[in-house]
């Protein structure tokens, strides 16, 4: 049903913030998100450069390599699972308080990593403890995200929810750029066989700082609109997981396959090409961590571009722009690689970034945009959390197994490719909700953004 305003003057949105708050609560977000992220991907990080050596030593360097990416993946099996808990209290309780919780929890994990004896001091201990630890980073950013997510988009004007949402998926290229970063600064400090030894928890130790400053951003911030609202009317889902899979479950199965290709791309270039440019080209760690840390640069800058165009053309435009864009570069990105020549690797990882970007930049506020307020928390963080299972869990193994069988990057390049496919397919399935009220409780309520129904109006009469 749409609305039509009763005067020509454009309403204010109630509950919106003003812009001065609306940057705080976008920088708590972001901030937050990057201090998760920079502790996931500083897991992929150490998992291609140093974890086979340390945590199974015994082994082939290959299956080392392939079960120390086995253990980054494990958490994609515990996003699912927090992401059912996370969203559960979010959706009951609200969107704040799970932010501080899952934070927390991160951090723990993360400071905890660094602090695991090696195999050669507890033998099998080690691995099982660094998989334990794992997991429970899974649980904590399975609720992270989707809460960062809602506190941005539900407090947003309608004319700028893609920007607002995009600038939540900074986090990933800020998190990585810092936790690469942070090994770079360690890997040009100290030799192999240090890094080895006990350089590599330095990273993992630092967090605790960033964690702390998570926490003491994101004290202040207010609940959403949207909550407020269900809470209001007394509109609750009794169990919101329940309810979700009885009415959404085609938005949370076709966004998770939408969001496919994200995870695979992004996977691709922090930790299966990493390992690829060392391994089999030969590439020096700094030349392969310092490839990732300008791509990141070049990701931090592009996500919020695509997602103030998705606020002018739409979500799903620029989404299958950057779809396609990856499934083109799958192959000219491993042509560039194997030239051997240091300075195109740069080009490669910039160009696959680039497409990366306008993929991932509108997405959070499309999934967002498939689910009314009453069990967004928890549809939005199981779909993304999904296509984080279907996508990034099983790329670096897949690609470690793949080289190990083939010997050609291609197959890696079809792989890719497979996922860009996948991804177009469901998101054409999927429904534009650019225009769609943000505050709506439930599907069956859903109306034109009052905001945008006057825009329309103002457009008519200048006409």
């Amino acid at each position: 049903m749409t609305t039509t305003p009763s005067s020509a003057a454009p309403p204010t949105e109630s509950g919106r913030l003003d812009r001065a708050k609306m940057k705080k609560i976008s920088l708590a977000s972001v901030i937050g998100t990057t201090v998760e992220w920079y502790d996931l991907f500083l897991f992929g990080t150490a998992s291609a450069l140093v974890f086979n050596q340390v945590f199974f030593p015994d082994l082939d360097p290959a299956v080392g390599t392939i079960l120390s990416f086995l253990t980054f993946a494990s958490a994609y099996l515990a996003r699912i699972v927090g992401a059912i808990l996370f969203g559960h209290f979010g959706d009951r309780l609200g969107r704040k308080s799970m932010l501080l919780i899952s934070l927390i929890t991160m951090g723990a994990a993360t400071f905890a990593i660094g602090l695991i004896p090696d195999f050669a001091t507890i033998g099998l201990a080690a691995p099982f403890i660094l998989l334990s630890l794992r997991l429970i980073q899974g649980l904590a950013l399975g609720g992270e995200w989707g809460g960062a997510v809602l506190m941005t988009v539900e407090h947003a004007p309608a004319a700028k929810r893609g920007w607002y949402g995009s600038l939540v998926q900074v986090g990933v290229p800020a998190g990585t750029l810092i936790a690469n970063l942070a090994f770079l600064i360690v890997t040009a400090t100290v030799d192999n066989e240090a890094l080895v030894a006990w350089a590599w928890r330095i990273p993992f130790l630092a967090s605790a700082i960033l964690v702390g400053v998570g926490i003491y951003i994101r004290l202040n911030i207010e609940e959403t609109p949207s909550f407020r609202k269900v809470r209001e009317r007394g509109a609750k889902a009794k169990l919101p997981f329940a309810y979700l899979l009885r009415h959404y479950w085609k938005q949370v199965l076709l966004g998770g396959v939408a969001t496919l290709s994200t995870g695979s791309t992004f996977t691709l270039l922090v930790a299966s090409g990493v390992n690829y440019g060392t391994a089999e080209l030969g590439h020096s760690n700094n030349l392969m961590l310092w490839a990732v840390l300008v791509s990141c640069i070049v990701a931090f800058v592009a996500i919020p571009a695509f997602g103030r165009l998705s606020d002018r053309v739409g979500r799903k435009p620029v989404i299958a722009a950057g779809i396609i864009a990856e499934a083109a570069l799958a192959f000219p990105f491993f042509w560039i690689l194997d030239t051997g020549n240091e300075a195109l690797v740069f080009v490669a990882y910039a160009l696959m970034m680039l497409a990366f970007s306008a993929n991932y930049g509108p997405i959070a506020t499309f999934l967002a945009e498939l689910f009314g307020a009453k069990v967004r928390y928890s549809g939005l963080s199981v779909s993304y959390m999904l296509s984080g299972l279907l996508g990034s869990a099983i790329t670096p193994a897949i690609t470690v197994a793949l080289l190990a069988v083939t010997g050609q990057s291609s197959s890696i390049a079809w792989y890719v490719g497979g996922a860009a496919v996948l991804s177009l397919i469901a998101l054409v399935l999927l429904a534009e909700g650019r225009h769609l009220n943000i505050d709506i409780v439930d599907q069956g309520d859903q109306q034109v953004e009052p905001e945008v129904a006057v825009d329309a109006q103002v457009e008519a009469t200048a006409r």
